[in-house]
């Protein structure tokens, strides 16, 4: 019998050490092994941006990164956005005043997105927005409140009054 690894990697902030099989994905590692089922999974090509999810900063399709490539990393997902004292995220209290949320499926990813992009650009216009979001698939809402919630979100974070 084969011996299973040992995955070591930081999630929402909590170290974890995990034993799992070599040919599960990060997304599977996340739902299965921690019950992180915030992170969906769509299509499992990479293709509708469910299973988005930040590691080391970047946005990445969980389900397309082998489990032991997260080895060593940093891993946030929806569930650790919220504050410790469940404060909600800046995007998602605007997901949710905007209406951008309908079936919710695609939700998780879309934030996690989002995310990603206003780390690294705090003011980005409506078109960087759409640029970002291009790798999630939505549904129900035809995109434009999902726009609109994100343009509100960098504007909370950046403290200044938005619509």
């Amino acid at each position: 019998m084969k011996p299973v690894p040992r995955i070591k990697l930081k999630v929402n902030g909590q170290e974890y050490q995990v034993e799992a099989p070599a040919d599960i994905t990060l997304l599977e590692l996340l739902r299965e092994y921690l019950s992180l089922t915030g992170t969906k999974e769509g299509c499992g090509k990479g293709e509708c941006g469910a299973c988005t999810v930040l590691m080391d900063g970047q946005a990445v399709n969980s389900c397309l990164v082998p489990a032991a490539k997260a080895e060593g990393s940093e891993v946030l997902t929806i569930e650790g956005l919220a504050s410790p004292d469940g404060r909600l995220h800046p995007l998602q209290e605007a997901f949710i005043s905007e209406g951008a949320v309908q079936c919710g499926f695609c939700t998780p990813g879309m934030i996690m997105s989002a995310k990603a992009l206003l780390d690294q650009n705090p003011h980005p216009t409506r078109e960087e927005i759409k640029v970002a979001l291009s790798g999630n698939l939505c549904r129900c809402t035809g995109y434009a409140k999902i726009i609109t919630a994100v343009e509100k979100a960098a504007a909370m974070i950046a403290g200044s009054p938005s619509r």
